[in-house]
């Protein structure tokens, strides 16, 4: 550590790799998946920073170690920890209800108690590593109390907070029992960064229902018990992307672009190849969409012998009654439309249920004719970027649900509400005889945009706001 501390923190859940111990205990890793370590890589790469957070397995006692010029430094979380502060209030209580409650949240006082006490564990080491004056970069849900209690122990920091999941309207916000702790959690910011405008939105709306603040447009105003101005926090959208250009070279690749012609002739060339990618989450649409395709073999607007959907979904938070049902739930309707409309050698239905590399993705994105991004609730949704990053052949069609952030930014997809089940079979069969042309322009519409605005100008546009916050002295 620099005698005097680091010009940049950041804060998240995780670190960016997952750490553990050999049978000599000394610590070992391997660099964890995840959008938000790719998206800030980069950016720590090029500074000279430190990275906090938890490193994977519980009761891991370890100190700071540097890999690939970042210094990072693990927070201790304890079984109990891990069961009552993440999978309890994080998924079990912001989760659902930030999704527009899909799955009903649960409050439990204790899974409180838990979450408060572990994001003061969080703050105290993010104040223990910054340089005085620095900027500390909070992350995501987990930590929406980290942004207060850092600048309770350092006035001096430049404190910024990313939201990546939906901001819920303040009539769902409001059943949250400790709705105000929240929000003043994340009023210790500078800046409030938000997917969507919509979010930021809501967040203002909030903060005037809940507070005494005053707001305009999308800063508030903080005073002190005499009604002086102390400082003003800008709640905005900066929607996050994906490192474009990486991802549309590896598409290019002779590796990649061959391997997507043997993952068709391995389904045995269908007509028509769908394609969905998601984290096995109630928050994906994932039995909507797989509803509305065996609708569409069953009306005969597809038709199963030349059609396959390959849904990939990736293992997640196996710990948590709701997500062992949902994969109950795929996983009979995968069988119940491969029995019945499916051939020897032939399921018009490929389910995946585990985690693939980025080459064998970038290799299915090149062989899916329509790509079904079809979440009931999405901050952003990196697949859909990372599907429009790897068609440099300007082919294939995006639909997208209107309810993920990226719908605001990629107009050339063919949008749908993924709860109106005859909307979208209406949807991807539109998609699935997309004419060339048209699938074209929209593609290369889609493109400029993704590769015009990638996750190093997402992470840039909001350190260069944060940055511009005027130095405090200590004194505050």
């Amino acid at each position: 550590m620099p005698q005097d501390g680091y010009d940049l923190v950041v804060v998240a859940n995780r670190l960016p790799v997952d750490v553990s111990l050999d049978e000599k205990g000394k610590p070992t890793w391997t660099r964890s998946p995840g959008g938000l370590v790719t998206a800030l890589a980069p950016v720590m790469a090029q500074a000279d920073g430190a990275w906090v957070g938890w490193g994977g397995a519980p009761d891991l006692e370890l100190e700071p170690f540097e890999v690939d010029g970042t210094q990072l430094v693990p927070v201790t979380l304890s079984d109990a920890d891990i069961e009552l502060y993440y999978e309890g209030f994080s998924n079990d209580t912001l989760w659902p209800l930030y999704h527009d409650v899909i799955a009903p949240p649960a409050f439990h006082r204790q899974w409180w108690d838990a979450y408060r006490r572990v994001n003061q564990r969080f703050a105290e080491a993010a104040a223990a590593q910054a340089a005085q004056g620095a900027t500390v970069w909070v992350h995501d849900y987990q930590l929406q109390l980290v942004p207060q209690l850092l600048r309770a122990l350092r006035p001096d920091l430049r404190i910024g907070y990313f939201h990546h999941i939906p901001f819920p309207p303040l009539e769902i916000f409001a059943q949250l029992p400790w709705r105000k702790a929240v929000v003043e959690g994340l009023l210790g910011a500078d800046l409030i960064g938000f997917q969507r405008g919509g979010d930021a939105a809501n967040f203002v709306r909030v903060v005037r229902r809940l507070t005494d603040l005053t707001t305009r447009g999308q800063v508030i105003t903080l005073n002190d018990a005499h009604g002086r101005v102390t400082r003003h926090v800008r709640a905005a959208a900066f929607p996050i992307s994906i490192d474009s250009r990486a991802f549309d070279e590896l598409a290019r690749t002779d590796e990649v672009q061959l391997r997507a012609k043997e993952i068709r002739r391995e389904l045995g060339d269908p007509k028509t190849l769908l394609l969905g990618v998601d984290r096995l989450d109630y928050t994906k649409g994932i039995r909507h969409r797989i509803k509305a395709y065996g609708e569409l073999l069953e009306d005969g607007r597809l038709s199963p012998s030349d059609t396959t959907l390959v849904q990939v979904a990736s293992p997640s938070r196996e710990n948590v009654g709701a997500y062992a049902q949902l994969r109950d739930e795929v996983e009979l309707l995968v069988g119940r439309i491969n029995g019945d409309y499916g051939q020897v050698g032939h399921a018009p239905v490929q389910y995946l249920h585990q985690s693939f590399p980025m080459e064998e993705m970038a290799a299915l994105y090149l062989a899916a004719d329509v790509m079904l991004v079809t979440a009931l609730r999405d901050g952003m949704n990196l697949v859909a970027k990372e599907y429009v990053a790897a068609r440099s052949d300007d082919r294939g069609a995006l639909v997208l649900s209107e309810f993920t952030g990226a719908a605001d930014e990629l107009t050339g997809a063919i949008l749908v509400n993924p709860h109106d089940i005859d909307g979208m079979k209406d949807a991807i069969t539109y998609a699935a005889h997309l004419d060339p042309r048209e699938a074209r322009k929209r593609m290369r519409r889609l493109r400029r945009r993704v590769l015009g605005h990638d996750v190093n100008a997402w992470s840039q546009e909001f350190l260069a706001v944060l940055t511009a916050v005027p130095q405090r002295s200590t004194h505050v």
